[in-house]
């Protein structure tokens, strides 16, 4: 899904606010008998899941980047203590 479909209201959200989002569509789909009145109730669910996807991937990658940076200022520092 492209980032352009996702709402941006939701890109602002906290993932506990993503959360219990999804569970209160959730409890809302358990309840409906007829599955074509919930077709909305699914849709939005996937998108929410794309939300919090994409903000589990740039958390992830700036928890490498850092990690990355750490790794480097401690080799340098057993570097310059060699020289």
């Amino acid at each position: 899904m492209k980032d352009k479909n996702l709402p941006d209201d939701n890109n602002s959200q906290s993932l506990d606010e993503l959360k219990e989002e999804i569970n209160q569509i959730i409890e809302n789909l358990e309840k409906e008998k007829n599955l074509e009145n919930s077709l909305n109730d699914y849709q939005k669910l996937i998108k929410l899941n794309n939300i919090i996807e994409k903000k589990f991937q740039k958390k992830s990658k700036h928890i490498n980047e850092t990690t990355k940076q750490k790794i480097n200022n401690i080799a340098n520092k057993k570097n310059a203590k060699k020289t």
